[in-house]
């Protein structure tokens, strides 16, 4: 570990967002004591900061392009490809498109998904998840950036998954196994507009990712905050070179408890000021059952156990099923459009 690492590290309260390098996982030398740390800070603050993570800066700073080129598109470009045309949940969502916690989202964004071929007569209702993209035309440039994004980012999202396997004592291809062959990764581009009038809006409400882990590429503008456990909203801020990385519910379902997928949300930039960030959420493949492990008795001692405190929200058996009802919730116009099936059994 670097000694930016440990020092921010070892707050006596755990609060601060601590700084990890990825090539200490690496380096033999380094490598047991990244596994140690990296078991503390996902157990005590849920988030961190990696640095070191192989993917390339410029394919980071194209993404970044890309991203603020597709926002700057005509209105009728990006309706073009708007989420409402897409079974799938894939497409371009308007400022206000998006629920959290039943509330508008002051934000517009696209999402992207594995590329695949529609299920015709699915079997099972999460496989109408399974379909093609919608890529703007009019930016040829940001699909060919963003699925060579994705194909590094899932090597990424292996190699901390291994790390946190090891972290638990248990079988390194252990969590690997969810995602193989065929991780149900998803990319979110978004753009929060400056705030209009007095009101201060949510830019995202707050939450708690659903999947495995979740890489963010901010902007250089604050906005995003992470729960402490005292409950006030600690910032995170750009850190050049690095992703924001955080736990979802599947990691803390999966590790009883140990593991934390921590609460957090995103406040509105100033009045004047656009923010901008692109996401990887890596999560099991649609199919996958995610069980708890069988934790060493040091670390099931403060485990405080996986399953969802929300009676609204519980958590089901198959992945798949999972995220279709996160879907549904948040979208509840392609929900209406496409599944209108679905929505009473998801209620």
């Amino acid at each position: 570990m670097t000694a930016h690492t440990a020092q921010r590290f070892s707050t006596p309260d755990h609060s601060a967002v601590p700084i990890m390098d990825l090539q200490d996982y690496a380096n033999p030398a380094t490598k047991g004591r990244f596994v140690r740390a990296l078991r503390d800070a996902c157990h005590h603050v849920g988030f961190l900061y990696l640095t070191g993570h192989g993917v390339d800066d410029t394919l980071n700073a194209d993404v970044a392009a890309v991203t603020r080129a597709f926002f700057a598109l005509p209105a009728s470009e990006k309706r073009a490809v708007a989420m409402v045309n897409s079974p799938h949940f894939r497409g371009y969502t308007p400022l206000g498109g998006e629920l959290t916690g039943g509330r508008a989202d002051l934000r517009e964004e696209i999402d992207l998904g594995p590329e695949r071929a529609s299920v015709l007569d699915p079997e099972q209702p999460w496989q109408r998840l399974h379909g093609p993209n919608q890529w703007p035309e009019e930016l040829p440039q940001f699909q060919a950036t963003m699925t060579d994004w994705a194909d590094q980012m899932d090597h990424l999202g292996r190699t901390m998954l291994r790390a946190l396997a090891e972290g638990l004592g248990i079988n390194p291809d252990h969590f690997n196994n969810w995602v193989t062959p065929d991780p149900e990764a998803t990319i979110k581009a978004i753009r929060y507009p400056a705030p209009t009038g007095n009101e201060q809006p949510q830019g995202v409400g707050t939450h708690r990712d659903f999947g495995l882990l979740t890489f963010v590429l901010q902007d250089g503008v604050d906005g995003l905050q992470v729960e402490g456990e005292d409950g006030t909203y600690i910032p995170v801020p750009h850190l050049p070179g690095s992703f924001v990385v955080n736990l979802g519910e599947m990691l803390q379902i999966a590790s009883t408890g140990y593991y934390k997928a921590t609460v957090h949300r995103v406040v509105s930039p100033p009045p004047g000021v656009e923010r901008f960030s692109t996401i990887y959420f890596y999560n099991p493949r649609l199919s996958a059952t995610v069980d708890p492990v069988q934790l060493p008795d040091h670390l099931a001692k403060h485990a405080s156990g996986g399953s969802s405190d929300d009676p609204t929200n519980p958590i089901l058996t198959t992945y798949g099923d999972n995220i279709l009802k996160v879907r549904l919730r948040a979208h509840p116009d392609v929900a209406q459009h496409h599944h209108s099936d679905l929505i009473a059994a998801n209620h």
